[in-house]
């Protein structure tokens, strides 16, 4: 039996004092780079947004839970090095959700984005990223890997 492990980083405590405004609202947990560990990413970011508000069926509880599905599938697709995982981190940012997806992988060069014909089953992940997100990015992460972020704005 695989098992999937999750560990979560260091996350402000419910209730702590947050000087100069209300308690933040973040999110972040580490995943094993697997396709068991992006469906739980994806299962927990939605719990996650259901606790601050968004019901699962809300326009932007979808949307993030689009985002984090792809960044996380990418993630265990193309950015896993082996025995690394990756990171989500979800944090509300005003009018926006910030997802974070970590890994260990460098940044690829850049390169033409992709144009998969009609029949192709893949390839149009960050096309949907792209579409759906009101910003997104990549950035290297130190000491390695890069982390790839995408902001939705809150609807409600």
């Amino acid at each position: 039996m695989l098992m999937t492990t999750t560990t979560p980083d260091e996350e402000p405590q419910p209730g702590a004092a947050h000087p100069g405004g209300p308690e933040p609202r973040l999110f972040t947990m580490r995943f094993t780079s697997s396709a068991k560990g992006a469906r739980l990413a994806r299962k927990l970011a939605v719990r996650r947004m259901e606790e601050w508000g968004w019901p699962a069926a809300s326009d932007t509880s979808c949307t993030v839970s689009l985002l984090v599905g792809e960044l996380a599938a990418n993630a265990v697709r193309h950015g896993r090095v082996p025995g690394r995982d990756f990171r989500l981190a979800l944090e509300v940012r005003g009018e926006a959700i910030r997802i974070e997806v970590a890994d260990a992988s460098p940044i690829p060069p850049p390169a033409a984005p992709p144009s998969p014909s009609a029949d192709e089953e893949s390839g149009r992940g960050l096309l949907l990223v792209d579409i759906l997100a009101t910003r997104w990015g990549a950035v290297p992460r130190d000491p390695v890997g890069k982390t790839v972020w995408a902001e939705v704005a809150t609807t409600g």
